[in-house]
């Protein structure tokens, strides 16, 4: 039998080695194959918001130059979208995006003789003016950032939810279009009106009003407000949904307190003519309390309505269903 040499079979190798290495389409050793290689998202791909965020009124920055820490400063952008700066005095910063602001810092810094190329950086503490404002009926008003791509739902869940004296409407008001309210039905559960969860943007007004209510308080079974969502209630409608008097209920003082432009207006209510249908039944408006009094126990004079008030902010609402 022909033996191999041991320098031929160690060339053959090494030929073949190379072979498989530099055999076409195979990655190098060491190299990712492309095909398989992440995407990374092309400045196309990137969503409008993040690359239209700009600087505006209230921005709070943080400036620094690069090598050059006396010109690390924070500062506000005022109300006319300037903020000072050590050397170059006042520059318009407001509409600008972050990176637009760092180029208009050197160039004035470079053109003023100050500093040969330099290098700013403007990072942005807070974005003051990327923020909505939710005000009314929900458990936190105030402001909230708006970054991205937000919707009307995201701001109400953020804010805690709809309180329970919550309206079902609901108003936005765009900072570009001021006179011109967008009015949307609302629901306490929001998938009952998809239609609503609109996007919001920077500089919204978000209004939530509060419902029509009406209360009944006093020496009734079950002390209460109730929507007015259903249509209007009347003094016999609102004592039923209250579950009647009591046995101690003084029925021939009863009264409606009515909020008015003087002032609280205190109206009798012949309730107990009216329980025997001898006098005919009231309508109550929106924020009215139905006031019932106790014989149990003497109510002093002018107390009569601090006590109804007070007993008005406590009670439960209720929802009244058509």
């Amino acid at each position: 039998m022909r033996m191999f040499r041991p320098g031929w079979f160690r060339a053959f190798g090494l030929l073949f080695l190379l072979g498989v290495v530099l055999a076409p389409g195979m990655p190098i050793f060491g190299q990712q194959d492309p095909s398989q290689a992440p995407s990374t998202p092309s400045s196309g791909e990137r969503s409008d918001a993040a690359r239209s965020l700009r600087l505006g009124v209230g921005d709070l920055l943080e400036i620094g130059v690069y090598n050059v820490p006396e010109l690390s400063t924070k500062a506000r952008i005022g109300n006319n979208g300037d903020v000072y700066l050590p050397l170059i005095d006042y520059v318009h910063l407001q509409g600008l995006t972050p990176e637009e602001a760092q180029a208009l810092i050197e160039k004035r810094l470079n053109d003023g003789g100050f500093l040969k190329n330099p290098h700013a950086t403007v990072f942005v503490v807070e974005y003051a003016s990327q923020t909505a404002s939710l005000l009314g009926e929900v458990a936190r008003p105030g402001l909230y950032p708006v970054m991205g791509q937000r919707r009307l739902f995201d701001l109400v869940s953020a804010a805690g939810g709809f309180t329970d004296k919550a309206g079902k409407s609901i108003t936005v008001t765009r900072r570009d279009q001021p006179d011109k309210p967008i009015t949307l039905p609302l629901a306490k559960n929001p998938a009952d009106v998809p239609n609503s969860n609109i996007e919001v943007y920077a500089g919204d007004a978000i209004t939530i009003p509060k419902a029509d209510i009406v209360y009944v308080v006093g020496d009734v079974a079950r002390p209460s407000g109730f929507l007015m969502d259903a249509g209007n209630l009347s003094v016999l409608q609102a004592i039923a949904l209250a579950g009647g008097t009591s046995r101690t209920a003084k029925l021939n003082d009863a009264r409606i307190l009515r909020k008015s432009g003087t002032g609280v207006q205190e109206t009798p209510v012949p309730l107990k003519k009216m329980l025997e249908a001898k006098s005919p039944d009231l309508p109550m408006q929106a924020d009215d309390i139905l006031f019932v009094p106790t014989s149990a126990g003497k109510v002093l004079a002018g107390h009569t309505l601090q006590t109804a008030l007070q007993a008005a902010a406590t009670v439960s609402i209720i929802a009244v269903r058509p």
